[in-house]
């Protein structure tokens, strides 16, 4: 059983610093899936003991980026295109019985706050991928748990979280963003028409061009991440 690190304040800023610039090399690739570290590189990275460097990989293991080996460090967790295949798969099942259940009563109280961040003339959408990523998660958030049932929204944001490492690579490019505001108001038109049958295909198939592009994203730069990594 691991012991808990005992932090102060500032350790615990320290630990939330480290754990936000591993999280950020791992997303980036820059740590690439497979790779092996050790605590005392990251420390010496960061410039920081290995106290808060333990216990943000400890966080990052809880939240399965990265696996923990006895004796022999830490390592990138590879990335299991199945298992997001099959995640992509649920978020569907859930999102369109959510988007079901909304139009079969008065969902306007509910989407009323993402009509105004969505419904918006090209001029003010937002060119920040990272910012249209997390607006994104809101977005698919707010229309399940708009239904009301907890245990359906806690299903769907360990999904979100599981899914976060591939998922805002489709923001990446500029024709993503737009495509995503573009899917989103009319997935929304059609839930406050309570048009079920459109609603629920507009967002399938909106889900299930993310998770191609995404795929593919994650495919190219792997390739490009192992290819500098045998330059270096």
């Amino acid at each position: 059983m691991r012991k808990r690190v005992a932090t102060s304040r500032g350790g615990g800023s320290l630990a939330r610093m480290v754990y936000r610039q591993i999280r950020a090399d791992i997303f980036e690739f820059r740590l690439i899936p497979g790779a092996r570290f050790s605590e005392n590189e990251i420390a010496a990275r960061a410039r920081v003991s290995r106290t808060p460097v333990r216990e943000a990989l400890f966080r990052l293991e809880r939240e399965g980026y990265v696996d923990v080996h006895a004796r022999s460090g830490w390592s990138v967790r590879p990335l299991d295109f199945d298992a997001l295949d099959h995640l992509y798969d649920v978020r569907v099942i859930v999102e369109c019985e959510a988007v079901r259940k909304l139009c079969s009563g008065d969902a306007r109280p509910a989407i009323t706050g993402l009509e105004r961040d969505w419904l918006v003339p090209p001029r003010e959408r937002l060119a920040d991928g990272a910012r249209v990523a997390r607006l994104d998660e809101e977005f698919h958030r707010t229309l399940v748990a708009a239904v009301g049932n907890p245990e359906l929204a806690r299903i769907h944001q360990g999904i979100t979280e599981r899914i976060r490492i591939v998922r805002r690579l489709d923001f990446t490019h500029p024709e993503r963003v737009v495509y995503t505001y573009l899917e989103h108001a009319q997935i929304l038109r059609a839930v406050r028409a309570r048009n079920a049958r459109r609603a629920t295909a507009l967002l399938r198939a909106h889900i299930e061009a993310s998770k191609a592009e995404v795929r593919r994203i994650s495919l190219h730069r792997l390739h490009l991440a192992q290819l500098d990594a045998r330059r270096t």
